[in-house]
């Protein structure tokens, strides 16, 4: 995956402004439909947002791998949280979080606030596009 930075753009923090990767004969892309903070038995372990965000980054973690891929194969994120002030104020957690998980790999990313989701006690939804090479 390359990173597209125009060169007189100042360098976005944890988040990458475009991604673009060559497919390959035999590439795959991977689409992950909403994760959210539960665990596998999609039960809540926790109300915390950043707590909710490491579990919802493991999960996709987990979906990626049944695809042959890993976090290093994403190429977009997007991030839904119902509360605007909770993720910013919680952000060094959750980027602590986010390094546990997927490392120092920073994909084009989006988040937004929205009123609910689906699942009352969810605080984060992540929908991920991911790129796994050719199998070996």
């Amino acid at each position: 995956m390359n990173i597209l930075q125009p060169p007189n753009w100042a360098e976005p923090k944890g988040y990458a402004n475009g991604t673009m990767a060559e497919v390959q004969v035999g590439s795959r892309i991977i689409f992950v439909g909403g994760q959210i903070g539960w665990n596998a038995q999609q039960e809540f372990e926790t109300d915390n947002l950043a707590e909710q965000v490491g579990q919802t980054l493991r999960n996709i973690v987990d979906v990626l791998k049944e695809g042959g891929a890993g976090p290093e194969h994403i190429t977009r994120m997007t991030w839904y949280v119902v509360d605007k002030k909770e993720y910013t104020s919680q952000l060094r957690e959750i980027g602590k979080q986010y390094r546990e998980v997927i490392g120092r790999h920073f994909p084009a990313m989006t988040a937004f606030e929205v009123a609910a989701l689906i699942e009352d006690r969810a605080r984060v939804e992540i929908e991920v596009t991911a790129v796994a090479p050719p199998s070996a």
